[in-house]
C-alpha cells in the first residue's frame, strides 16, 4: 500500500490544515497574553489600524484588513460601544463615517502592546531567531499571492524584507 490514501497526497504535506490550526494557536495565544482587556485580534487590529491612520473611513478599514464590511461594522460597533473608537461624519459626505480612537482606546493600545508582542513571541518560539525572518517572508508571499481569491482580499498588502 503506498504512502497516500487513495492516491490523494499524503496529508502532512498539505499546508492548508496546517494554515487553519495555526490561525487557531495564534488566535488562543492573543486570548491567553491579553486575558482582561476585553479583546478580540480582529477588534486590536481594527483600533490598532485606525490609530496609525485617523480619519479612515470603515469600508477602508474593511479593505485594510481583509474584512467584510458587515463585518468591520460589528467591529466598530463593539469599540464603539466601549468608547474605544468614535464616529463622525465626513464633512464631504454625511453617509461616511470617519473613525478616530479615543483617548481611552489610546490607553489600552498603549497597555496591551506588550501582551501582544509576548503572544507573536510565543508563535514564533519554536523557531530558531535565524529562521524567523525567512519564516516571515515566505508567510508574507504566500499571502500576497494569494490575497486577491480572498473572499474579502486585503488592500495595500506589504511584504518582510
Amino acid at each position: 500500500m503506498s504512502d497516500t490514501l487513495s492516491g490523494l497526497m499524503p496529508p502532512d504535506t498539505l499546508p492548508g490544515p496546517y494554515i487553519r490550526r495555526l490561525q487557531q494557536i495564534a488566535v488562543a495565544l492573543f486570548l491567553q497574553e491579553t486575558d482582561g482587556f476585553g479583546i478580540t485580534a480582529v477588534q486590536y487590529g481594527a483600533l490598532l489600524t485606525v490609530s496609525r491612520q485617523p480619519g479612515l473611513d470603515q469600508r477602508t478599514l474593511a479593505g485594510l484588513m481583509g474584512l467584510d464590511t458587515s463585518t468591520t461594522a460589528g467591529v466598530v460597533d463593539r469599540l464603539d460601544g466601549r468608547g474605544l473608537l468614535r464616529r463622525s461624519a465626513s464633512p464631504t459626505d454625511k453617509r461616511v463615517k470617519l473613525l478616530t480612537v479615543t483617548p481611552e482606546g489610546q490607553d489600552l493600545l498603549a497597555d496591551i502592546e506588550p501582551h501582544v508582542l509576548a503572544a507573536q513571541d510565543r508563535i514564533l518560539a519554536p523557531l530558531s531567531e535565524a529562521d524567523r525572518p525567512e519564516f516571515m517572508r515566505m508567510l508574507c508571499t504566500l499571502v500576497n499571492a494569494n490575497n486577491d481569491v480572498s473572499r474579502a482580499p486585503a488592500d495595500g498588502q506589504k511584504s518582510v524584507d
